[in-house]
């Protein structure tokens, strides 16, 4: 599947949890390279498995797992001619005990766990190289029974020890006045006694050390000489011996490599098995039936990542239809619905049991796609819309009717009226192809879309409008709204700036502002108001006057009613009438090739289109022929001092003359 799809998911923290459970090397690294599959067959299987293993240990039964501590250094040397310790056969001793154990028990338990109990069967009990291995080491020492030449020399060690105690004693008692402490002491394996250095004469012997201070003088007596350099020899054949036990056995566990492998690897699968039960149980986790035509009914789910409780999650797709669009408002549980699903998907199709009532039903898909989180990108110079993009690109390489595809806002971070568009075209297309899909959307385009459309069906997070409190309850059948007002309200946005969202929410975004704001928002159409270029660097940046309210209309425009006439061409000075904004202005830029005739309205400049204006009254009317006007749009400092020189002009219109400079 998809890396980045489980990474989306956090699969990767799934993995993490489970580990934990995991008691050898070998079950964590199955646990690491665990990954979704997509063959039915061998989930259904799997999931029995995890299945069988948690019901043993919500029984009580406490499962006899080997430990493999030693087994991965074991199996490395296996075969390279290295001779193993006694150290490692008493792991190999270990391990088949356990092993003995564990076939023991699953035996009694097959009528139960027949899945599971089938890995025992093919495991070994290998009772020769145990036996051998008993006889020939005890206590982690290589044993005097181990073989005959071993017993004779061990026998002459005792003899030669006893007499060299007994030759030492002797000594010890002899010298015991001029003896620095009265005390055995070794240096390089041999006996010595430790003479004060003033009487090291008295002693017949060789020096073989001396201490720190100098003061005293380590002596081997010459009497203990010859039965220490038999003692060394006996010692030395003796190593001899017992290397040649060693060797016979790591020659017979060599013998063995290939069952030794089996019963390992045995037993790293029912470490991971009885990982995932236990993982299971932790987080309640049940089996699910399966199948593969892409249809999911999840009853109370819950993500199993969330550390505190969670609204149960009742989710249905893939019968009456394949994909499904679900809006509310923001921290509502859209975004956690999508990873619910898509985890528990994976889960599933990783052989763990998931947390949802029995019964639930998930699909086997080959394929997941998600696009969840903007993606952005500083490194890959990638945007958001980018981002998004480039993921939707991905999921059309694949996506056919074995592909889970999980969308998180869609038509975010472009143009909404082309991202609607867009998101729409990508829904069709991925519907055409069979997919399952699960997207989420504030969009009401989308959501009518998906009211329409056959195949598609609208859901929505619930949301409790008195206390302003998100439900997180699914419910399937019913497109659900943002409730962006009253959540802003709830976080403390004044009352007033809601009550215009309100209003501009019904109304619809409006085609001009007062005067000093600025629009935000997509350009106009061509036949729509718009700011018009200017080349003076002091002239700030407008936008379209907002429409004035029936009771704000100045008296002149309701007092002269616009007579109907035919279109014309107006020229610079005339002063038209726009009706629907209910404003007067300055014709200062003649009609164009596509019809936008640039007004001054209030000192900003627009185009509009001739067929939204009327002559108010002509320029040879409103302005003598002698007068030189430049209309210009007012600096910050002239609108301080705004001054007509004396002139009239038409309403809600500002006019001014070149300066005498």
């Amino acid at each position: 599947m998809n890396e980045k799809a489980l990474q989306r998911l956090e699969y990767g923290k799934i993995k993490e949890a489970l580990a934990e459970y995991a008691v050898s090397y070998l079950g964590k690294r199955q646990i690491d390279e665990l990954l979704p599959i997509t063959a039915k067959s061998v989930v259904r299987a799997k999931l029995d498995e995890t299945a069988e293993a948690k019901s043993l240990l919500q029984h009580g039964a406490s499962v006899p797992i080997p430990s493999l501590e030693g087994m991965e250094n074991i199996l490395d040397l296996l075969g390279t001619g290295y001779v193993f310790s006694e150290k490692d056969f008493m792991h190999i001793h270990q391990f088949l005990t356990s092993c003995a154990q564990l076939m023991r028990y699953m035996a009694a338990k097959s009528g139960a766990a027949p899945h599971i109990s089938s890995y025992a069967a093919s495991m070994y009990s290998m009772d020769a190289l145990k036996s051998e291995i008993e006889r020939c080491i005890r206590h982690g020492q290589v044993h005097d029974s181990a073989s005959k030449e071993l017993m004779k020399v061990r026998k002459r060690l005792a003899v030669f020890e006893e007499r060299l105690k007994s030759k030492l004693d002797s000594l010890m008692s002899r010298h015991r006045s001029i003896l620095q402490e009265h005390v055995l002491s070794t240096r390089n394996g041999r006996y010595v006694l430790p003479v004060k250095k003033e009487h090291r004469k008295l002693v017949k012997g060789t020096v073989l050390d001396e201490s720190a201070s100098g003061q005293t003088v380590y002596i081997e007596p010459a009497e203990v000489m010859t039965i220490q350099f038999e003692l060394t020899g006996l010692k030395a054949e003796e190593a001899r011996e017992e290397l040649k036990v060693l060797s016979d056995l790591t020659a017979l566990a060599e013998s063995c490599d290939q069952q030794l492998l089996t019963n390992i690897e045995a037993v790293g699968t029912y470490d991971f098995i009885f990982a995932k039960a236990k993982y299971a149980l932790a987080i309640g986790g049940f089996n699910v039936e399966l199948n593969d035509q892409g249809i999911i009914d999840l009853r109370e789910a819950k993500h199993p990542l969330l550390n505190r409780p969670m609204v149960p999650l009742n989710f249905v797709i893939g019968r009456r239809y394949k994909s499904l669009i679900i809006t509310g408002p923001n921290t509502g549980g859209k975004t956690l619905t999508l990873k619910t699903v898509g985890l528990l998907t994976v889960m599933a199709q990783s052989g763990l049991l998931i947390p949802a009532r029995e019964g639930s039903l998930l699909s086997v898909f080959n394929h997941l796609a998600v696009d969840i989180g903007d993606g952005q990108s500083i490194e890959h110079a990638l945007s958001t819309f980018s981002a998004h993009i480039r993921n939707v690109n991905e999921m059309l390489q694949f996506a056919d009717r074995s592909t889970l595809i999980l969308i998180d806002e869609m038509a975010s971070g472009t143009d909404p009226g082309e991202g609607v568009g867009l998101s729409v075209a990508i829904l069709e297309e991925l519907h055409r192809r069979g997919a399952t899909v699960v997207a989420t959307t504030h969009f009401t385009e989308i959501k009518n879309f998906a009211d329409v459309t056959p195949g598609f069906e609208n859901a929505r997070m619930e949301f409790d409008t008195d206390t302003l409190q998100p439900l997180y309850r699914l419910r399937i059948g019913e497109a659900g709204q943002s409730y962006a007002f009253l959540i802003a309200l709830k976080l403390g946005l004044p009352a007033g700036l809601i009550e215009r969202s309100r209003e501009i929410t019904a109304r619809g975004l409006p085609e001009s502002f007062p005067q000093g704001t600025q629009a935000a928002g997509p350009e106009p159409e061509p036949d729509e108001v718009s700011a018009a270029d200017t080349d003076d660097p002091q002239e700030e940046t407008t936008t379209v006057p907002e429409p004035l309210p029936h009771s704000e209309k100045k008296p002149e425009d309701t007092a002269q009613p616009v007579p109907e006439e035919s279109p014309r061409s107006f020229q610079l000075g005339d002063c038209v009438y726009i009706a629907y904004l209910g404003r007067t202005g300055i014709v200062f830029e003649t009609e164009d090739a596509r019809g936008n005739v640039g007004v001054m309205i209030q000192n900003q400049k627009f185009k509009i289109n001739q067929k939204r204006l009327k002559l108010h009254i002509e320029s040879k009317e409103l302005y003598p022929d002698n007068y030189d006007l430049d209309i210009v749009f007012e600096t910050k400092e002239n609108r301080k001092k705004r001054k007509l020189m004396g002139r009239k002009h038409a309403p809600g219109v500002t006019i001014e003359t070149k300066s005498e400079e």
